[in-house]
């Protein structure tokens, strides 16, 4: 099998948001990260309840719908798909009952965020639950996935072709994302409000698609970093070739 060298550089990034333009993809192996970062990377979500106490407003289906939003961090590499730890909550009222109020029986699973509202209780209303959180993949249920907002396009590179007319007006020209300039320098185009009139006034532009470069924009729930989601997909989708590639072969 031909090797393929790919060239990775993170445009921004902090712990759940990222930009990261990839060199070297077709536009069918870039789909396939996309679709490995929604559906085939495992994280935990509460499966099962068991309210020992729902004074609260709302009926136990509610809340236990609630709890299954809630992102868990999940440490990748330590479980396996299918296994199960135990949270459990004990909130009594004037409160109100965060995801930062539920303790974990794995020290290494807990709440993504503290301050997820789960209910607001009353005086005398009182919420008391345990409950099993389950690893599993995006494809069996939308809540397993970490990947809240993944997506891609190619890469822009704009071109100056020469000066504008003396009396032509400078129109805006929008574009968003991410675009390669004249000197070969990759920007987000927020940098100057994602009009290139902006960063070119009086100039006539060419604007084309870098072949095999696309620009993707990643957002996590917390379960994990975006690094780690990248990397995890892109080894689903080397483990699904090298699963067909076998069986061709035999």
């Amino acid at each position: 099998m031909t090797e393929v060298d790919f060239d990775v550089e993170f445009v921004e990034r902090d712990d759940r948001n990222a930009r990261v333009l990839v060199r070297g993809l077709t536009p069918a192996f870039a789909n396939g990260i996309r679709r490995a970062m929604i559906a085939d990377v495992p994280t935990f979500s509460i499966d099962t309840a068991r309210f020992v106490e729902n004074s609260s407003v709302m009926f136990d289906e509610m809340i236990g719908l609630r709890l299954g939003l809630i992102p868990l961090m999940t440490p990748l590499g330590e479980f396996e798909i299918g296994d199960t730890i135990t949270l459990a909550l004990d909130v009594e009222g004037p409160a109100t009952a965060y995801s930062g109020d539920i303790e974990s029986a794995e020290p290494l699973v807990e709440p993504a965020d503290d301050n997820v509202p789960i209910i607001e209780l009353k005086g005398g209303q009182r919420l008391e639950f345990e409950a099993n959180a389950v690893l599993d993949t995006g494809k069996e249920h939308a809540k397993h996935q970490g990947g809240v907002s993944v997506g891609y396009r190619h890469l822009q590179r704009v071109s100056v072709e020469g000066d504008r007319g003396e009396f032509d007006d400078d129109e805006p020209r929008i574009l968003r994302g991410v675009i390669e300039t004249p000197d070969g320098d990759v920007v987000v185009t927020d940098e100057f409000d994602n009009d290139l009139s902006e960063r070119y006034p009086g100039k006539e532009l060419r604007v084309e698609d870098v072949p095999g470069a696309f620009v993707f924009h990643i957002e996590t729930d917390g379960s994990f970093t975006v690094e780690e989601l990248l990397l995890r997909a892109i080894d689903s989708v080397e483990e699904r070739a090298d699963e067909l590639r076998t069986k061709v072969t035999v």
